[in-house]
């Protein structure tokens, strides 16, 4: 709340919290949903008060605003509900970044986050802070390191945020940021994303990674 006040401004609109309401990510389940080709199934529409796409990426499905005292499975009776370790399970296995822990304040750039990527960044309005350095970044600069979802040889809880990456040869090559259980996210040197990398654990122990190009990734893109 404090947060959208301050950018708020001069603005005619009232930001107040609403506790009745709750809102649901609806994850593909197959092909058709993953594409967008058709809706969920749902029984009782009228019930439903917002249902659009996720504008970050299709391959996170579905947002969805209902009544706090409405019965979830009688609006969508095609969904199985899950719970939220298996949303960011969804979210660290496809690549897509959300929070503070992924995007850290003060550290994260936008490009390096590929928010290009998830309609996060407008190169046509401003301003905002450090709209001129991601403007001129995207158009004549070099992004040499991205966030890319990475498999791991031991849990994600098991390794410090922000540590180092390197190259089997020793060569840095980027940063890990967050994950669950095998499955994570971490800043890597481009130079290095096809080879094995690896960190250490807060136990000292060697842990191997592997950064994977996700889906959703433009296919014509070429980073510089």
């Amino acid at each position: 709340m404090r947060l959208l006040k301050v950018y708020k401004i001069r603005r005619k609109v009232n930001i107040s919290l609403c506790p009745s309401l709750s809102l649901w990510a609806l994850l593909p389940r197959n092909k058709d949903d993953v594409l967008g080709k058709s809706k969920p199934d749902v029984t009782a529409a009228d019930k439903m008060l917002v249902l659009e796409q996720d504008p970050r990426t299709e391959l996170m499905g579905w947002r969805m605003i209902t009544s706090c005292q409405d019965n979830l499975h009688e609006i969508v009776s095609a969904y199985r509900q899950g719970n939220i370790e298996e949303y960011h399970r969804h979210r660290y296995e496809i690549g897509l970044p959300e929070g503070v822990k992924d995007l850290p304040p003060g550290e994260a750039l936008p490009l390096e986050s590929n928010l290009v990527y998830l309609q996060g960044i407008s190169f046509s309005k401003g301003c905002y802070i450090g709209q001129e350095l991601t403007a001129r970044t995207h158009h004549t600069g070099v992004i040499r390191k991205r966030l890319m979802p990475v498999t791991m040889s031991a849990p994600a809880e098991n390794l410090d945020q922000g540590a180092a990456l390197e190259t089997e040869g020793g060569r840095p090559a980027g940063k890990f940021r967050a994950g669950i259980d095998k499955l994570g996210l971490s800043l890597v040197r481009l130079a290095h994303a096809k080879e094995s990398l690896k960190l250490k654990s807060s136990d000292e122990t060697t842990v191997t990674l592997q950064a994977i190009v996700p889906d959703w990734w433009p296919k014509n893109t070429e980073d510089k």
